[in-house]
């Protein structure tokens, strides 16, 4: 399947829909049914004890199965998380960045699942899995 946007156009979507979060994330690749995706990781993203708190891998679960669907279907907006399931498995590594291994299970007419694998950079093992699940609305 041919990509509807690439890199920069998923970053540009980011910052322009989402101006309140885009410059957390980066776009680190994108193909055919998957995406890395980074958290730049700031003292906002920590807990105590200096690593990434959950909300933050939360959410980079959530931004990376959002933009991996985007990257195939083009600049629908409203699609939306409509089930979520993450497993953290073991501590980040002190204020270290996050990437989101991201792969689109099933990519229907209404319907996206996707599976994401975070890793703390410099870490070989994951610290987080999570499956998602989106509704995509219906072509106008």
């Amino acid at each position: 399947m041919a990509l509807a946007m690439d890199t920069d156009a998923l970053h540009g979507f980011l910052e322009r829909e989402f101006p309140q979060v885009g410059q957390d994330f980066s776009v680190e690749s994108v193909s055919d049914m998957a995406a890395t995706i980074r958290l730049n990781v700031q003292d906002k993203h920590l807990r105590p004890g200096g690593t990434v708190s959950g909300p933050a891998m939360f959410a980079l679960a959530d931004v990376a199965v959002y933009l991996a669907i985007l990257a195939m279907i083009g600049p629908k907006a409203l699609t939306v998380t409509t089930g979520c399931s993450i497993d953290f498995m073991r501590k980040p590594a002190s204020g270290a960045d996050l990437l989101a291994e991201t792969r689109l299970l099933k990519l229907g007419r209404s319907l996206a699942v996707g599976d994401v694998l975070i890793y703390s950079e410099g870490m070989e093992a994951p610290v987080a899995r999570a499956s998602l699940t989106y509704s995509i609305p219906p072509a106008r």
